[in-house]
């Protein structure tokens, strides 16, 4: 009998969220699953790992199903490091980070700890997808998304990713309808538009919370931001190589 697919799933809201919740009940019914998840929620920790302190990743128990689960005291990428190295003792054949609770579109996917799991997968030579709904509320549907996230994650199973390259998906917030399907598509350009809220404790001193809000700069309409806002789920391909190709031999005559 053929072994079946070891998937690794990590996320970076903790291992207690709905949303890995959800997506961990989809991977077993796909392989064999393994959970390495963060302790407490790591959102915003971009691709950050622990140097300078320990990490504990212990057996734990949190539903009846058949997947094995960790908890770990690190960030994602962390998560993933000890997974592959520690405690799987084969390369997975496929890493899925999230849900997340919230959208990872645009330049969010530079921040995100969801795909930073993923991309940290990519780098190990594992096939790897970050999925985010958009919507924060704890008690999100995900329901709707779940034969979507499977066959997603099935067909990179069954066909493989390019080298270096990890998938984005996001998810539109459910809004009842059923979705329109799924486009692959770019990253849209924008920004966030960012305050701090500066403030005074008890003791007098300054402290801040950080605000703002998001912005698309980008007029076109085949980017994952139209993609959401026109009720299709939204696939980037992302690429874990950074050099600005299209530029560097035009860099690389300048007088130095």
């Amino acid at each position: 009998m053929a072994e079946k697919p070891l998937i690794l799933v990590c996320n970076d809201d903790g291992i207690t969220a709905p949303g890995i919740r959800n997506l961990i009940s989809v991977m077993t019914e796909l392989g064999d699953v393994v959970v390495v998840a963060p302790d407490s929620p790591q959102s915003g920790m971009g691709h950050a790992i622990t140097i300078t302190g320990i990490l504990r990743c212990d057996p734990i128990r949190i539903d009846e199903g058949p997947q094995s689960e960790y908890s770990c005291s690190g960030t994602p990428v962390d998560c993933v490091k000890l997974a592959v190295n520690v405690v799987l003792d084969r390369k997975p054949d496929l890493v899925v980070s999230g849900i997340n609770h919230g959208s990872n579109a645009s330049i969010n996917v530079i921040y995100s700890g969801t795909m930073s799991a993923a991309m940290e997968g990519c780098l190990e030579g594992i096939p790897s997808i970050g999925f985010s709904l958009c919507d924060f509320a704890w008690d999100a549907d995900f329901k709707p998304a779940l034969p979507y996230i499977k066959k997603i994650a099935a067909k990179v199973l069954a066909e493989g990713l390019p080298q270096d390259v990890v998938l984005n998906v996001n998810i539109p917030k459910y809004t009842g309808e059923p979705y329109k399907g799924i486009k692959m598509t770019r990253q849209s350009r924008g920004n966030w538009e960012e305050e701090f809220d500066s403030r005074k404790d008890p003791r007098d001193r300054n402290y801040y919370w950080l605000t703002g809000k998001f912005v698309n700069y980008d007029a076109a309409k085949d980017h994952d931001e139209q993609a959401l806002a026109d009720y299709y789920i939204s696939v980037v391909p992302v690429k874990s190589d950074l050099t600005a190709h299209e530029h560097l031999n035009r860099l690389a005559s300048w007088e130095l």
